[in-house]
C-alpha cells in the first residue's frame, strides 16, 4: 500500500490552454479502486468527525473498493445530495481528510477525489441511461 495518494489525471498545459475544461480530470474506476483500498476501514472512523454532512465515509469507500459504485453513491446520497460539488470544491483537506490515520505517516486517503469518482461515476451512468431512452 502506498503512503501517497494516487495522482489525479490531468489535462496537459497545452491542451487547456486551449478550453475551459476542468484541469483535473477526476479518477476513473481503476485508480478509484486503488485508492479505496488505502483506506484501513478504522473501527472508529476518525474521518466522519470533520464531515459536516454526516458522510458514511468508510462506508461508500469500502464500496467503490469492491466495485460497487451505484451502492457508493447512494451512500453518499443519505447525507449529501451534492457530491459532484462536493467532491471538488469541498476543503477535504481541512476536513475529512485531517482525521484520517494514514495522514500521520503519510497522504490520507483522497476522500475527496473518491466522492467525486462516484458522483461522476452516476452522472455518467445516468447520461447513458437518457441516451438509451432516447433512441428507443
Amino acid at each position: 500500500m502506498s503512503s501517497l495518494k494516487n495522482k489525479m489525471p490531468e489535462q496537459s498545459p497545452q491542451v487547456r490552454r486551449h478550453n475551459f475544461d476542468e484541469v483535473a480530470l477526476g479518477y476513473g474506476a481503476a485508480i478509484a479502486k486503488l485508492e479505496a483500498a488505502r483506506c484501513l476501514q478504522c473501527k472508529t472512523a476518525p474521518c466522519r468527525k470533520g464531515c459536516p454532512v454526516e458522510v458514511d465515509i468508510p462506508g461508500f469507500i469500502k464500496e467503490i473498493k469492491g466495485g460497487n459504485f451505484d451502492t457508493a453513491i447512494k451512500t453518499i446520497k443519505k447525507k449529501n445530495n451534492l457530491p459532484a460539488v462536493c467532491g471538488r470544491v469541498c476543503p477535504q483537506e481541512d476536513q475529512c481528510e485531517k482525521f484520517c490515520v494514514l495522514g500521520k505517516k503519510g497522504e490520507p486517503v483522497g476522500i475527496g477525489r473518491l466522492e467525486r469518482f462516484a458522483a461522476d461515476y452516476a452522472l455518467q451512468q445516468n447520461h447513458e441511461e437518457q441516451n438509451l431512452k432516447a433512441t428507443e
